[in-house]
């Protein structure tokens, strides 16, 4: 396979030429990015800080310190925009539920 732009050789899974950077048009496997929602979960009051702390990967207690320290020193900023965060980011999806064990067969 060779590159259309400066005619070098391309191998087989190259995703872009070695010589002159142009995509190849390889795809390439596709890495499922985490999503910023909100963390039904570990929630204290709707989960936005426990959002961030999942999307950041970082302890949510101190996200949540963090937060409070800038909705009270900013005058209140901090809290339009936990509110606006509420509102804006969107539930996380709950997982796979267990299929219930049944007690017996007098169970209906």
């Amino acid at each position: 396979m060779f590159c259309t732009q400066c005619g070098g050789t391309l191998g087989e899974k190259d995703r872009f030429c070695p010589q002159c950077g142009l995509a190849t048009g390889v795809d390439a496997p596709r890495v499922e990015r985490a999503r910023l929602t909100r963390d039904i979960q570990n929630k204290k009051i709707a989960g936005v800080c426990a959002g961030f702390a999942k999307y950041l990967d970082v302890d949510v207690v101190l996200v949540r310190v963090i937060w409070l320290a800038v909705a009270i020193c900013t005058g209140g900023v901090g809290f339009l925009a936990y509110v606006a965060a509420w509102i804006i980011m969107p539930k996380e999806l709950p997982g796979p539920v267990p299929a219930p064990e049944f007690a017996g067969e007098g169970a209906r």
